[in-house]
C-alpha cells in the first residue's frame, strides 16, 4: 500500500504532485445552498400552486385558496477527512508535505459533497411537516437508455419535460454528464455547428451551453453496466445545505510521537426540493 515515503528525496521530487483527481466539488455552485444550518436536520418550507376564483355575483362571500404548504427535511452528515504525518516523514522530505496533502484533502471533501448531491437527485426526498412521508423521483422525468448515448432527442426531451412543468425559463438550467456523453455531443452536427451553438465545441474540446442548459462534467454519476445516469435540472430543484464552511486544523499530537494531523471537516446535507424539477438521462456508454 502506497504511503508518504513514496514522495521522499530518493524520488528526485521538490514538490508534492498531486495524482489525476477532480479537484474539489463540482456541484456545489449548480444547486441552491443554504448556509448557516443548526441540528441534526432543517426544515425547507414550500408552497405549491393556488387556483384563482371567478366572482359570479354581486355581494358574494370571498373564496378563499386553500393553503398548498409544503416542506423538505435535510440531514446532516458529518464528513472528514484525517491524515498523520510523521515527523521524520517531515525530515526526509525537501518539502513539508502538509500543505499538499491539506489541498488533497480539500479535494476529498470536495468530491464527497458532490456524491451527496448525485445521490439525492434520484433519492427518497423526506417531505411532509416533520419530514415523516417519503417522496421518490417520478418515473415520467426519467429517459429510457433506448440502447443510445446523449442524443440531440434525448437533450429535447429534458427541456420539454421541464418546459411542460412550467419550469421557469428564466432559471438556470443544469446538465450533469461524463466524458463519454461529452464525446457524443461533439458528434452531433448542430452543436458542432456555429449555427445552432455560439461556441466552438470542437476547437475547445468541450461544451458549455446548448438548449438552455450549462453543461458540468464529472465521473461521479452513476455507471450500472453500461447505462450512464445524466442528471438534467433546474438550479432551484436541488439543495445543498451547509452548518458552516469546510474546517481545516493542522494540530501535533503528543500521543503520536508528535506527529502532525491534518484534518479538514464539513457537515452538510442535501435534498431534491421539487420532483418536476429533475430529470434523470439514461445513455448507453460502451
Amino acid at each position: 500500500m502506497a504511503n508518504i515515503t513514496t514522495a521522499f528525496v530518493k524520488q528526485f521530487g521538490n514538490t508534492l504532485n498531486l495524482l489525476s483527481q477532480q479537484k474539489g466539488s463540482r456541484l456545489t455552485n449548480a444547486v441552491s445552498l443554504e448556509t448557516g444550518s443548526f441540528g441534526e436536520e432543517e426544515y425547507f418550507d414550500q408552497y405549491g400552486e393556488d387556483v384563482a376564483n371567478v366572482k359570479i355575483a354581486r355581494n358574494v362571500d370571498v373564496e378563499y385558496a386553500a393553503d398548498d404548504y409544503k416542506r423538505r427535511r435535510v440531514s446532516f452528515t458529518d464528513v472528514y477527512w484525517a491524515k498523520l504525518i510523521d515527523k521524520e516523514d517531515k525530515l526526509a522530505m525537501l518539502i513539508d508535505p502538509t500543505s499538499g496533502l491539506m489541498t488533497a484533502g480539500a479535494y476529498a471533501i470536495g468530491r464527497k459533497i458532490d456524491d451527496m448531491i448525485i445521490t439525492a437527485f434520484s433519492g427518497t426526498a423526506n417531505t411532509g411537516k416533520a419530514g415523516g412521508t417519503s417522496t421518490s423521483f417520478t418515473a415520467a422525468n426519467q429517459i429510457a437508455v433506448g440502447a443510445a448515448g446523449l442524443t440531440l432527442n434525448k437533450l429535447i426531451q429534458a427541456k420539454e419535460l421541464l418546459d411542460a412543468a412550467d419550469v421557469d425559463p428564466d432559471e438556470e438550467r443544469i446538465f450533469v454528464l461524463a466524458a463519454s456523453q461529452v464525446s457524443d455531443l461533439l458528434n452531433i452536427s448542430e452543436v458542432k455547428s456555429m449555427d445552432y451553438n455560439t461556441q466552438n465545441a470542437l476547437v475547445e474540446g468541450k461544451i458549455n451551453t446548448f438548449l438552455g442548459f450549462r453543461f458540468i462534467r464529472t465521473q461521479r454519476i452513476d455507471l450500472t453496466g453500461t447505462t450512464r445516469t445524466c442528471l438534467a435540472y433546474a438550479k432551484s430543484g436541488m439543495l445543498l445545505a451547509k452548518r458552516n464552511d469546510m474546517n481545516a486544523k493542522l494540530d501535533v499530537i503528543p500521543t503520536k510521537h508528535y506527529a502532525t494531523q491534518a484534518y479538514a471537516s464539513i457537515s452538510c446535507g442535501a435534498t431534491r426540493m421539487d420532483e418536476a424539477k429533475c430529470v434523470e438521462v439514461a445513455c448507453l456508454e460502451s
